[in-house]
């Protein structure tokens, strides 16, 4: 439970205490916080209830929260050189092909030469 009466009061106790920081702006109607230090342990549903005495029957909001982990950098190094990699093999295999296509080429033009000349 996060308290707001003239300025923003950090939970005593509970869940996410000590992780909780208000974002709001209560003048735009925005009740909104930042929850930082996020375990897979934390993920749920969750309700947001805003009682505003004296209207005290709000509407109740569902959020779903849902921590992914987070990508070590061994990972996206390798991912990184796979790539690199692939891409330098396909551009040799390319310039392999070119190659051999021109030598062809050559050679075929060369038995022609030869073959009008014979003739």
């Amino acid at each position: 439970v996060f308290y707001y009466l003239k300025e923003p009061y950090k939970p005593p106790s509970g869940r996410f205490k000590e992780r909780v920081t208000w974002d709001g702006n209560i003048e735009r109607n925005d009740v909104s916080i930042i929850i930082w230090n996020l375990q897979p342990s934390d993920n749920g549903t969750f309700t947001c209830q805003v009682t505003n005495w004296p209207d005290v029957y709000g509407t109740i909001g569902e959020v779903r929260l849902r921590v992914v982990q987070k990508v070590n950098f061994s990972e996206i190094h390798f991912l990184a050189v796979a790539i690199g990699s692939a891409s330098v093999l396909m551009v040799i295999v390319v310039t392999a092909v070119i190659i051999c296509q021109q030598r062809r080429r050559k050679a075929r033009d060369k038995r022609i030469e030869v073959a009008d000349t014979e003739l």
